[in-house]
């Protein structure tokens, strides 16, 4: 394939010129599994790692390639293998924090266009964990739509009520609703995707995730399995891969989420909650916390039923949420560069009287 069917744009072509030394060529990370790579340019795809340099100068897993990015590269065709060297800047760049105690990001993907946000009908569907979702492409300045899925389990009325729910509480991004069975709304997915754009499917295990990537590819490609006795999906999927559909888009396939811990500032949370946003903007105090406030508009409204109590309930844990991880990310980063000052001291000193 050429470089620009792959998303390769002027934007990171005067990146690779800055970048890549006269040896090193351009390739995308078409997957992730277990700190191995695949890669794929010019040459065709690759299995690949990253050089000495890069893991020894890593600071962070966000130093370290992930699916689709860019990166610079040296192929050993007689070995049918690629060395990593260094990766492009990105344009988008989407993660979460890591699950557990430990304040740190997890990079999920990257140079992502649009992510589609699946929910399943019934079992899954819950409209405060799409409100995470929607804060963390937004956070990554990446387009979020919405993807209903297992519309066939469910009757119209009850489909009404589900995009009533989260019209209700301020989101209104554009919504698909889609049956795997039936293949209603397929279709409206494809003609939403464009040539050389990436997208990113996003959602819980077992949405339907990886059926949908079926019917998009029409045919089997990836793994699929029954629901559960509960009508709950099983996860599947335990890689992170991005994927060339025949109408030339792309789409990366995620493992599902479990746990969706939130890492940002309040700014991030403004594209989400834009309505508590817009209401903020009429309060007495710039500074307003929404909490205890006089002359609060976002406290105004909620008393007189114009915004959605879970709604700002949920934008209320988000804050405090995003926020504590932050400034203890902030505090990890300080005391991480603290030590690294103290290792190479130490190994000057030693030097020295050696």
């Amino acid at each position: 394939m050429e470089l620009n069917e792959l998303g390769f744009d002027d934007w990171f072509r005067e990146k690779a010129a800055e970048q890549c030394s006269s040896d090193q060529q351009v390739s995308r990370v078409m997957a992730v599994d277990r700190g191995r790579f695949t890669v794929r340019g010019e040459h065709g795809e690759f299995p690949a790692k990253v050089t000495g340099k890069v893991m020894h100068t890593a600071e962070s897993t966000s130093d370290f390639p992930c699916v689709g990015d860019w990166v610079c590269v040296q192929y050993r065709e007689d070995e049918k293998f690629a060395s990593i060297h260094s990766i492009l800047p990105r344009k988008s760049l989407l993660r979460r924090k890591t699950i557990g105690k430990e304040i740190e990001y997890q990079v999920i993907a990257a140079n992502i266009d649009a992510a589609f946000v699946v929910q399943a009908c019934q079992f899954d569907f819950n409209v405060n964990r799409l409100e995470r979702y929607l804060v963390m492409a937004n956070e990554s300045h990446i387009e979020p739509i919405l993807i209903l899925t297992k519309i066939d389990t469910i009757n119209p009325q009850e489909l009404e009520q589900y995009t009533a729910s989260i019209r209700q509480a301020g989101i209104d991004n554009r919504i698909i609703a889609v049956s795997n069975v039936t293949g209603v709304g397929i279709d409206e997915i494809r003609e939403t995707m464009k040539p050389a754009a990436t997208y990113c499917l996003l959602g819980s295990s077992g949405v339907g995730k990886s059926t949908l990537i079926n019917q998009l590819l029409g045919q089997e490609a990836l793994a699929t399995k029954e629901v559960s006795e509960t009508g709950e999906g099983r996860h599947t999927t335990v890689r992170r891969q991005l994927i060339v559909l025949k109408q030339g888009a792309m789409l990366i396939d995620t493992p599902g989420m479990r746990e969706l811990g939130i890492i940002g500032t309040e700014e991030d949370l403004v594209e989400s909650f834009d309505d508590i946003a817009e209401l903020s903007l009429k309060c007495r105090f710039s500074d307003c916390a929404h909490i205890s406030e006089p002359g609060c508009a976002v406290r105004a409204a909620l008393e007189s039923g114009d915004l959605n109590e879970k709604h700002y309930n949920n934008y209320l844990k988000l804050k405090r949420e995003a926020e504590f991880n932050q400034q203890s990310l902030v505090e990890k980063r300080k005391k991480d560069k603290a030590f690294g000052r103290l290792v190479r001291s130490a190994g000057k000193n030693k030097n020295k009287q050696e």
